[in-house]
């Protein structure tokens, strides 16, 4: 790693910066290339350790400090579950830092086809209104329907892990449905109601 010393470099460092004289050669005093050896060893573990500390700093990196991030964005996410997994964690630690939130229907799919519904669809239900409404047509609706919205989930994905869904000692491809329901509903906006449709293939 560029500009990450190591113990071999930090020790001929050292050597080269040792005062002249017989007192301070290694070759007549042969303790002192011990005590050089051990503050080289030390100085390469602070070294590491501050470079990681600079990957700790950037979520996309982030490892050892995953609770304190979680602790400044409100995490982890109670619509995950009270275990989830640290890769999932780690991975809600980035996606809050970037999220922007959003009203459109594409968002809302998104968040869907993230818990593991690929095929997810949105309805938006009309209300009834002057040369839209029609006889005989199934479904007219009332005024309240124009803040009303059905996701339809469409078939779960069966294998494989799935961020927000997957936790430790439960099986892959069986977690329930209460994940997507309440992300829903948490960013649904406040004026509108929404339903999930999970059809017949939860």
């Amino acid at each position: 790693m560029a500009g990450l010393r190591d113990a071999a470099q930090y020790h001929a460092q050292l050597r080269a910066l040792l005062p002249a004289g017989p007192a301070w050669d290694p070759s007549l005093v042969p303790e002192l290339e011990t005590i050089l050896s051990g503050v080289s060893q030390e100085l390469a573990r602070i070294d590491a350790r501050a470079f990681d500390l600079i990957n700790e700093m950037d979520p996309a990196s982030v490892s050892e400090l995953v609770p304190d991030w979680e602790r400044v964005m409100g995490l982890p996410d109670p619509c995950l579950g009270e275990s989830p997994a640290f890769e999932d964690r780690r991975l809600a630690v980035r996606q809050r830092l970037v999220a922007v939130g959003g009203q459109s229907r594409a968002y809302f799919i998104e968040i869907a086809i993230r818990q593991g519904y690929p095929e997810a669809d949105i309805t938006e239900h009309r209300a009834p209104r002057f040369g839209r409404s029609r006889f005989g047509s199934a479904h007219f609706g009332t005024w309240a329907a124009q803040f009303m919205w059905t996701l339809n989930s469409g078939p779960r994905r069966r294998l494989g892990r799935r961020f927000g869904a997957s936790y430790w000692g439960e099986r892959f491809g069986t977690n329930p449905s209460g994940a997507l329901e309440c992300v829903i509903r948490r960013s649904a906006p406040a004026h509108t109601v929404e339903f999930i449709n999970y059809g017949d293939n939860q």
